[in-house]
């Protein structure tokens, strides 16, 4: 069974945002060049960063029409999530909230891509 286990975004300027998810990550990069930025985490996914102005089909859409999302322990720990990247000045599009799967908020990385950070509600995935 194929299973996917990489995803690229396309950003304006691929240095500029490996050093921001480089900061949000934790981590370094595995691969760094003027076009190209990649992440590899521990659960074995990776995160590529391509240069839209580089990219092959031309990529033609900006942030904002998916989201990358990174699960959390505990609902408190989504509020310390969201606490730091607001210090970090990091543009939160939705303050914490509890919606139906669990707690969750959204921010923004510099290319508008969407970051939501959540922790599931295991009573409210159980009754779906």
């Amino acid at each position: 069974m194929r299973t996917p286990n990489f995803i690229i975004l396309y950003v304006d300027r691929p240095e500029a945002s490996g050093a921001f998810y480089t900061k949000l990550l934790g981590r370094q990069p595995v691969e760094t060049s003027p076009t190209f930025v990649m992440f590899v985490l521990d659960n074995g996914f990776k995160l590529g960063l391509w240069s839209r102005h580089s990219a092959k089909p031309a990529a033609t859409s900006s942030g904002g029409g998916a989201e990358l999302v990174l699960a959390v322990e505990t609902p408190g720990a989504v509020d310390a999530t969201h606490a730091e990247w607001a210090g970090r000045g990091l543009n939160i599009l939705q303050a914490p909230a509890d919606m139906d799967f669990g707690r969750t908020f959204v921010a923004l990385d510099p290319d508008n891509h969407r970051l939501r950070v959540y922790c599931l509600d295991e009573a409210a995935a159980t009754q779906s």
